[in-house]
């Protein structure tokens, strides 16, 4: 069975007050975690394997822990940062795992455990038909 993933920023992730070298780290970070959004990989690790400085990952993680994409969850024992997906955010291995996953995450929001994502509303309504008319200047 095919992966799931969460449309929730996937499909407004032109609408983040992102750059693209950010946009791009995302799509790496959603690569590297597990279901359900934990990253199994340290930053030195993520550094390396994305062949840039460990400050560069910071630099690019530092906007998505922001908008609370990637969220810190608080180290008992442990050096350095941990990270994870925010559950809205995140993968599953079926719509069923999302839709749970989704509901004990909406839950914890409103109690006040996890913070919500800080998604931009929308300024104007996309085109409703075909591809916008860009043009090059």
């Amino acid at each position: 069975m095919a992966e799931v993933m969460s449309p929730l920023v996937a499909e407004r992730i032109w609408a983040l007050p992102l750059s693209g070298s950010a946009v791009k780290f995302l799509q790496y970070l959603i690569y590297r975690s597990d279901f359900g959004g934990q990253l199994p990989v340290r930053q030195k690790d993520m550094a390396k394997e994305y062949q840039i400085t460990p400050q560069a990952v910071s630099n690019l993680m530092a906007p998505l822990c922001d908008l609370n994409i990637v969220l810190r969850p608080r180290n008992e024992g442990r050096q350095g940062n941990s990270y994870r997906l925010h559950p809205l955010v995140a993968k599953y291995e079926s719509h069923a795992d999302m839709e749970a996953s989704f509901r004990h995450a909406l839950k914890s929001i409103k109690a006040g455990e996890m913070p919500n994502l800080k998604l931009p509303s929308y300024a104007s309504v996309p085109p409703p038909e075909g591809q916008p008319k860009l043009h090059v200047a």
